[in-house]
């Protein structure tokens, strides 16, 4: 025999509606972590110096002076990199007054900047 199903619903209760809890101020940030976050970020990089990679165009009797300079720093027992040398010049032509620094400017040879042409 076949018995008929009847499928039914599930009774349920209707639930009371839920009221939304009281939402509690956000606590404002600290404002001192923020800092402590950048200081020891800056602890990280105070041994690291940032470098810039540039290129230059001067004439074959400056390059020579470069490597005679660095000849006479072997001599005296101390190994140097070209770039050391530019720098050491660099902090040399910062201590000049506007007149020195001017007149070394005009003592050197005027050169055509960029790159050399391909042939």
């Amino acid at each position: 025999m076949t018995e008929n199903i009847i499928p039914t619903k599930a009774v349920t209760k209707p639930l009371a509606k839920k009221t939304p809890a009281p939402r509690k101020a956000a606590a404002p940030k600290s404002t001192v972590a923020k800092p402590e976050k950048k200081a020891k970020k800056e602890k990280k990089n105070e041994g690291k110096i940032k470098v810039v990679r540039d290129s230059f165009t001067m004439p074959q009797a400056d390059y020579d002076i470069i490597a005679e300079i660095k000849q006479k720093a072997l001599k005296a027992g101390l190994h140097v990199k070209k770039s050391e040398l530019l720098r050491a010049g660099l902090q040399v032509l910062a201590k000049l007054t506007a007149a020195q620094l001017k007149q070394s400017i005009a003592n050197l040879e005027k050169i055509k900047t960029g790159r050399p042409a391909k042939t």
